[in-house]
């Protein structure tokens, strides 16, 4: 059993943050790598990436959006409450090396799965430039905590709510058209934003690597629910990711396949919500 010790409610409510008390996981776990949770005995599997660690404390942090049955019942639970399973550390780390400016783009929910790897390349010795973006200003997350870390940060909402109004790949182009010291674009949100930031980078021969997200059951590899395809070869996200080289990435078959249990997902949030 593990306990949440903290939960805060972000971006109107549909985001939460959960610190969690693991100190094994917390002890090996790296930036990039995820955890799956099960919330009881009946409970479904979720991988989550973890967003932060305090290895001292033993504390994890995940953050995820309510989009289904299982995060829904995760947003009900309070401060003391246990969660029944959490395995992990598993996938494989972000390779992070010092090889000198580094872009780390993040779009929605992607931004927390971006600060734990932002904070490793900034860690290594890295000048990181952050460019995070939400639909508004209430759904932007970390804001503060990507400016601590970032030597630059830029902030985009497609309303124009809080920085730069518009998408993250307008001051990406900007800085691939400016500079020509970019060693790295790391790329997590959306798959349309990805898949957009990586012709947009292939064309500047930058390298680029993404976070899949995958339908994911089993994170061992055994069930081959989370495959992707990846230079015309099949890969499993939970094994051989999440990270990947995005120029080799069929963002096509991933967004079809994400899109195959919508419907049945948005049926289970509002039964459960009745």
């Amino acid at each position: 059993m593990f306990q949440i010790v903290r939960k805060q409610e972000m971006a109107k409510g549909t985001i939460i943050r959960f610190d969690i008390n693991a100190p094994k996981i917390a002890k090996k776990v790296l930036p990039g790598q995820f955890v799956i949770i099960r919330v009881n005995e009946t409970g479904e599997r979720i991988p989550l990436t973890v967003a932060d660690k305090d290895e001292f404390a033993g504390i994890i942090t995940i953050i995820f959006q309510v989009v289904g049955k299982t995060t829904a019942l995760m947003r009900s639970l309070k401060v003391g409450d246990m969660l029944k399973d959490v395995v992990g550390p598993l996938g494989r780390p972000a390779e992070i090396h010092k090889i000198g400016t580094v872009i780390m783009v993040g779009g929605g929910t992607g931004t927390a799965i971006l600060h734990h790897v932002a904070k490793g390349f900034k860690d290594a010795g890295n000048y990181v430039i952050g460019i995070v973006g939400a639909r508004d200003s209430e759904m932007l997350i970390l804001e503060n905590e990507m400016s601590v870390i970032c030597d630059e940060l830029i902030v985009t909402t497609d309303d124009g709510s809080n920085g730069t109004r518009g998408f993250v790949t307008e001051p990406l182009k900007r800085y691939l058209e400016e500079r020509y010291d970019i060693k790295l674009v790391y790329a997590i949100g959306p798959i349309l934003m990805m898949k957009n930031i990586c012709a947009m980078t292939k064309r500047f021969n930058v390298n680029t690597m993404v976070s899949l997200n995958p339908v994911m059951i089993d994170g061992t590899g055994m069930c081959g629910g989370c495959r992707v395809k990846v230079n015309n070869e099949t890969k499993f996200c939970c094994v051989d990711g999440p990270d990947f080289n995005g120029h080799l990435v069929d963002f096509d078959e991933l967004e079809k396949r994400n899109a195959l249990y919508m419907k049945e997902e948005k049926i289970s949030l509002l039964f459960s919500i009745r």
